[in-house]
């Protein structure tokens, strides 16, 4: 007879061992998958300190420190870990309000009850020489150290650039990097942050029911050193740079100057600067929001960002340009007879002499032999047509790698702009446009654009007869190759032996002895080689510009010089170069020139009390 209550037996087996296996499963779970009761229980008892690295240290190309490091605090905070404490003894040990307490313990918890988070940022020794003394009393809070940059110069803010924390769009974009941490934000920081910044590492210690600090954990064995960041070694010349910046004072615009022969930028002044100091630290946001809404902008990097018309320092492009399509040749001559007209054109001329050749036409910046110069390269039967004049035209001027980011290792470059033929066409219709409507083109204005360092590198094209090297400021890297880019010879379109006419004509117009248009940048014994611009600006003053390069034969240094709404560029720009060049070559002012050196730091084009515009020589107006 079977027992009706056999299958019992099942059912209570089933009763108890579906509840084991739920709490087995559930066991499972919470030990090996969910480890977020282990990071409980070890949050308790241990703390693991981030040890940031020291960034690498910035020096000049003589070896000057340039940045270091100083010692900083953080206070984190371990949301799980609090307990009731004296907020009103914390609130003045660290000189914060209790609403700033509150509103960073909320911030916290909703981030993780379990992990650190940063509670007050960059703590003065002060502070924190109190605050160790008093921290057992605050449980769940503790103090990680970092670094801060320092500067021992006021010089190269746009050079060097600043680092900042990072924030949710940062992170995203840079994997490895977490809430607190900081990274460079712009300039070198930004661009060599991989090298500068070393590698984190981590401490885990033993804490007590105080979160006092018991011992390493485990002895040690699981902590992690820190690696310093590299120390890096800029092309960059200090007294250079921060003579630069003294000329530059109370101006607006830049100076750009590199070394022809390997491409190293020895000075780059964007004109109104900052003080590095000013963005270091925990006021860093509000100096920052004061520099943002500053009406002279000392946040833009003039040198790379600075869109302007390169004026009357262009015409030694076109006048290469012509040389090398063979449609002049150094002895051909256009009259002057002090104005270029065509139709209801007229571009006027200060000179005094017709006619002009190649030489002559740069010495006094002949605005009428050069308007002649590129009609007469766009109109030529060669070509067939003046679209296909002005292709070739264009072509060649990309060459000097205008027109082009010259992808330096600075981020924020910009390009500038030299004109397709696709432009006019859009503007006029195609083949509707003739050589006469963009003449402005052969003085260096109209749709023609650049920046300062386009400039310089053009100059250091010129000066090294026919090829650039990609400007650059890093010259050295600890344990490291500096980008193959920065060796490259970069090949103009134009022959070698064209330079010469050109470099002549240059020579000329420093140190002609019957005038020319920079005779306030001659410098005896040194030999610059300079081209004027007087800039046409429709909402103000006209801009000064100069290009030069000195010695002439194995030269050492080359230089642009652009001043907003100065003026002439022999009044301003011109001697602005050659006090540069001077210091450099000669490391100091010869006392017969300390009256200019005086009357460029005088100069004031920002509040306008500045001293008159005088003309020394004939033609000396560009």
């Amino acid at each position: 007879m079977t027992d009706r209550f056999s299958d019992r037996k099942f059912i209570i087996g089933g009763m108890i061992v579906l509840p084991m296996l739920f709490f087995l499963a559930r066991l499972f779970f919470l030990q090996v998958i969910d480890p977020s009761y282990k990071l409980s229980a070890d949050s308790n008892v241990l703390r693991n300190v981030t040890q940031y690295p020291s960034r690498g240290l910035i020096y000049d190309r003589n070896g000057e420190l340039l940045v270091f490091n100083e010692p900083a605090y953080d206070l984190m905070v371990v949301p799980g870990q609090l307990a009731p404490f004296d907020t009103a003894e914390f609130c003045s040990v660290l000189d914060i309000t209790k609403e700033y307490v509150d509103e960073e313990i909320r911030k916290a918890r909703e981030y993780s009850m379990f992990r650190s988070s940063v509670f007050l940022k960059q703590i003065s020794s002060r502070n924190y020489a109190v605050l160790q003394e008093k921290l057992h009393r605050f449980p769940g809070f503790y103090v990680q150290s970092r670094t801060l940059r320092k500067y021992p110069r006021d010089i190269a803010a746009h050079i060097l650039g600043y680092v900042g924390e990072v924030d949710n769009r940062i992170i995203a974009d840079n994997p490895g990097y977490i809430s607190g941490d900081y990274i460079g934000i712009t300039g070198i920081e930004r661009t060599y942050e991989k090298e500068l910044r070393g590698d984190k590492g981590v401490n885990i210690f033993l804490v007590d029911v105080h979160n006092r600090i018991m011992g390493p954990y485990q002895e040690g064995r699981f902590n992690k050193s820190a690696t310093v960041g590299s120390d890096v070694t800029l092309s960059l010349d200090a007294a250079l740079q921060e003579y630069g910046e003294k000329l530059m004072q109370n101006k607006i615009g830049s100076i750009v100057a590199i070394e022809p022969s390997t491409g190293e930028i020895l000075s780059l002044v964007s004109a109104p600067t900052y003080n590095p100091d000013l963005l270091v630290g925990r006021v860093r946001s509000r100096n920052y929001r004061k520099l943002a809404s500053d009406t002279l902008n000392p946040l833009f990097n003039r040198a790379l960002m600075a869109h302007y018309p390169p004026g009357s320092i262009f015409k030694v492009v076109n006048g290469l340009i012509a040389l090398q399509e063979g449609i002049v040749n150094e002895r051909t001559t256009y009259s002057c007879p002090g104005h270029y007209t065509a139709g209801r054109l007229t571009v006027r001329c200060r000179h005094h002499f017709s006619p002009v050749a190649m030489q002559g036409a740069l010495q006094v910046s002949c605005n009428s032999y050069f308007a002649h110069n590129f009609r007469a390269i766009l109109d030529h039967p060669k070509y067939g047509s003046v679209t296909n004049g002005f292709n070739v035209w264009s072509d060649h001027v990309r060459s000097f790698g205008l027109g082009e980011r010259l992808e330096t290792d600075f981020p924020n470059e910009l390009r500038g702009n030299v004109p397709l033929a696709s432009y006019f066409d859009r503007f006029y219709g195609e083949n509707r446009w003739r050589s006469l409507q963009m003449v402005s083109l052969g003085i260096g204005q109209g749709e023609l654009s650049v920046t300062p360092i386009q400039m310089a590198n053009m100059t250091a094209a010129i000066a090294n007869r026919g090829y650039y090297i990609t400007p650059h400021i890093m010259k050295s890297i600890e344990n490291s190759e500096i980008d193959p880019a920065f060796k490259k010879i970069n090949q103009t379109s134009i022959d070698s032996v064209w330079f010469e006419p050109v470099i002549e004509g240059m020579y000329r117009a420093v140190n002609g002895p019957d005038g020319g248009t920079a005779r306030m940048a001659q410098v005896n014994g040194l030999d610059i080689c300079g081209k004027t611009g007087t800039v046409q600006n429709p909402h103000g003053e006209n801009h000064s510009a100069f290009i030069a390069f000195a010695p002439r034969e194995n030269p050492r240094i080359a230089i642009a010089v652009y001043v907003e709404n100065a003026g002439y560029g022999s009044t301003w720009a011109a001697p602005i170069a050659s006090l540069m060049i001077e210091k450099y070559l000669a490391g100091e002012i010869s006392a017969s020139r300390r009256w200019l050196e005086q009357r460029m730091m005088d100069g004031d084009f920002i509040n306008r009390a500045r001293p008159v515009n005088t003309v020394t020589a004939a033609g000396e107006q560009d």
